[in-house]
């Protein structure tokens, strides 16, 4: 049984401080609220000297944020009141973060916050498309098939970043330990050849150019190697800080589009997930402006991004929305009809989704054919490294035995 020290509001609006005895702070919760105490602030106590552990930071997954909206959803749904629904949640889940982050939600609606109110004081869990969403579903009096729908997005978000992860994991990991693999036979085992080729040059035999830039390497990575490891991190440190500005963005943007092979893979995900946003937040009742600018943040290509909020200026002016989009040239050509009878029939927010649901078919197949051509070519490129490692070395006794012939 632990001790935590609360600073908490009564029923009257009186603060209150102190200690209060309770085996987790899920239950030191409780037990506030079951006194009519309205908690602030709680920490535990610490009466007794720890041992030093090492905790990592606890992240919550945009799954685990679909189960909070879909099991909110179907508790309002079953008629149970809000705060009621909110604490229950609270103690149902696993993760501590988001228990304490179900926790606040349901005091600060107790104090008076609307939901969305709530939740937008912890943006590193809700987005602002999830916040759009359940703001309009409280507007327009369906906020629980306003969270049913957030669920689903976000469920198909997270889907299809599984999907994407791992399809690339096998490559990734083959590049990696075959790259440490031919690193350390370079560090470890071409020195152990270095007698040998000294006294071939001794003797007036030359090296192979191969053999040279083998041996460079090898002592490059010997007496520099810790040096080599820094320089790499250092650069790597810096790409992703230049990554961060506008520019850096902007210029990989235009890369990823540009790149032969996963090019059209990193635009349909892009347009995909434009789509998908675009048409959930219509179908939830969000203003077409509004919706415009949260979906263009969305897009995860600032050049698409660009092409979004221009339509914005084209909408507010009166125009119609596929004009910008189809000047832009990112949007392919047959989703841009598809946009363009959308709204003339006002079946935009329908047909939006369709066209998401349909790019997303095209990425799977898309990506089934880049694993299976990745596979192979990472093979080939590790047996590569092996082979010219393995030439390097053998290359100058073929030679000797051909001038000893």
């Amino acid at each position: 049984m632990a001790e935590f020290a609360y600073t908490a509001k009564s029923s009257t609006g009186e603060k209150l401080s102190g200690l209060i005895a309770a085996a987790t702070r899920a239950e030191a919760m409780q037990k506030l609220r079951a006194q009519s105490m309205y908690p602030m602030s709680l920490q535990q106590s610490d009466t007794k000297p720890t041992s030093f552990s090492l905790q990592l930071p606890v992240r919550v997954k945009k799954e685990q944020v679909a189960d909070f909206c879909a099991q909110l959803a179907d508790l309002l749904t079953n008629g149970v009141p809000m705060l009621e629904s909110l604490k229950i949640l609270g103690d149902a889940t696993e993760n501590p973060k988001l228990q304490a982050t179900c926790l606040a939600i349901h005091d600060a609606v107790s104090q008076g916050s609307s939901l969305d109110e709530a939740m937008g004081k912890h943006p590193a869990i809700f987005s602002e498309l999830t916040l759009s969403m359940v703001r309009a579903g409280q507007e327009g009096a369906f906020l629980e098939e306003s969270l049913q729908r957030t669920s689903h997005f976000l469920r198909k978000q997270d889907e299809m970043r599984s999907k994407i992860i791992g399809a690339l994991t096998y490559p990734i990991i083959l590049g990696i330990v075959g790259s440490i693999i031919v690193a350390a036979m370079v560090a470890f085992l071409v020195p152990k050849f270095q007698p040998f080729f000294d006294r071939l040059e001794q003797n007036g035999t030359g090296l192979p150019l191969i053999t040279i830039v083998l041996l460079g390497a090898s002592k490059v990575l010997m007496q520099y190697g810790l040096l080599v490891i820094l320089a790499i991190a250092g650069l790597v440190f810096g790409v992703m800080r230049w990554i961060k500005t506008p520019r850096g963005r902007r210029m990989v943007d235009q890369f990823k589009l540009k790149t032969p092979l996963v090019g059209d893979i990193f635009h349909d995900a892009a347009v995909s997930r434009a789509c998908r946003v675009l048409g959930t937040m219509l179908k939830n009742g969000v203003p077409l402006l509004k919706s415009l600018r949260i979906s263009s943040e969305s897009t995860g290509n600032i050049l698409l991004a660009e092409a979004m909020l221009k339509s914005v200026e084209n909408v507010t002016a009166g125009d119609s929305l596929s004009k910008p989009l189809a000047a832009s040239g990112l949007i392919p050509t047959q989703v841009m009809a598809m946009i363009r009878v959308a709204e003339e029939s006002n079946t935009l927010d329908d047909v939006l989704v369709k066209i998401a649901d349909r790019i997303d078919g095209r990425i799977e197949r898309k990506l089934e054919v880049l694993v299976r051509m990745i596979e192979p070519m990472m093979l080939v490129f590790i047996g590569g490294m092996v082979m010219f490692v393995i030439v390097g070395v053998l290359l100058p006794v073929f030679d000797l035995n051909s001038s000893i012939g």
